[in-house]
């Protein structure tokens, strides 16, 4: 379905892309601190990370560990309530909401396990939709930009089809076009496998097998040991912190 290196302009790494003794991502002393009427709940307790560009990396631990916590605070979508958070030379947690908005479409690709398609939208207008927040595009480029990225995933034939006439292994690999659609630095995932069958699973898993060996840098959160150990790197969290590292190849 995918060629290494057949789309140089797609798994480019991004401006750190010829940095790559540089961290991409650097977290120092996060900590993040819910508080609700039932108390206070501590997700991540001090964790350091650091993650060069071009690595694939995925992240394991039990439910509640803290592994959404971290990836969402690593996007943007959650604010650490101390320690910094770096990607790619940004401060994001002293961004404002607007800030963030506005980083988040051009810096960073974000996987759901449930998809997150708009069930509306075909799959070419899902990317489409995706390219006005980054503005990475001109808009004269964006079509066929968008159908090379279909194509990239193996799902061209279904551009103009709606999700709901998709399997959930062909959503979860529009939904990884769409995350790609502003050729963005970072791609998170979080459980992108979690709500399909094997062979699906081993459909998308392979294809972040090739973006990662083209390039991109991915961090993945799964609960299954054996896609982490597929990866380059696995981090295993334990009641918010980072307990072991393993380095898989």
């Amino acid at each position: 379905m995918l060629e290494e290196n057949s789309h140089p302009n797609i798994i480019e790494s991004g401006s750190n892309a010829e940095k790559s003794s540089q961290h991409l991502v650097n977290l120092q002393e996060v900590v993040k601190t819910y508080h609700s009427s039932a108390g206070t709940f501590t997700a991540l307790k001090g964790v350091d990370l650091q993650v060069e560009s071009g690595a694939f990396v995925s992240i394991i631990g039990k439910s509640g560990s803290g592994k959404s916590t971290l990836i969402n605070v690593i996007t943007g979508i959650d604010r650490p309530t101390s320690g910094t958070v770096v990607v790619d030379q940004t401060a994001v947690h002293a961004l404002n909401e607007e800030q963030i908005a506005i980083w988040r479409g051009r810096s960073v690709g974000v996987i759901f396990q449930f998809f997150q398609l708009l069930p509306t939208l075909t799959s070419v207008e899902n990317i489409l939709l995706a390219m006005d927040y980054g503005s990475h595009y001109s808009r004269r480029e964006r079509p066929k930009q968008a159908m090379y990225l279909l194509e990239l995933v193996g799902m061209a034939e279904y551009a103009h089809n709606l999700p709901g006439t998709l399997s959930g292994g062909q959503q979860q690999c529009v939904a990884i076009a769409r995350a790609l659609a502003n050729n963005p630095v970072l791609l998170t995932a979080d459980e992108p496998t979690g709500n399909l069958d094997s062979r699906s699973t081993e459909m998308v898993f392979r294809l972040f097998e090739t973006l990662a060996d083209s390039g991109k840098t991915i961090l993945m959160v799964t609960h299954d040991n054996e896609l982490a150990a597929r990866a380059q790197r696995t981090i295993r969290l334990v009641d918010g912190r980072i307990q072991d590292e393993f380095v898989n190849r």
